[in-house]
């Protein structure tokens, strides 16, 4: 089954301390509705654009889309 990757987008001066809180929150989520799947993350695109991110099989996607409301989302490989 494909995965997919629903990504929240943060830019300025603090999005990468924005990116990295917002990840603690996507963990504490996954915990309370005691998801299998446990991948989340953040990265730095640049010095003014950062990613948090987490991983969820496509067939719960839509649940997880509507719940938490990412920027975007893309085929996790």
């Amino acid at each position: 089954m494909r995965k997919i990757k629903l990504i929240w987008d943060f830019r300025g001066l603090a999005a990468a301390k924005t990116a990295e809180h917002h990840e603690i929150h996507l963990k504490e989520f996954l915990e309370i509705e005691n998801y299998s799947l446990q991948i989340t993350g953040y990265e730095l695109i640049s010095e003014m654009h950062a990613i948090a991110y987490l991983v969820v099989e496509e067939a719960d996607m839509i649940r997880f889309r509507d719940a938490l409301k990412p920027h975007r989302g893309v085929i996790y490989e």
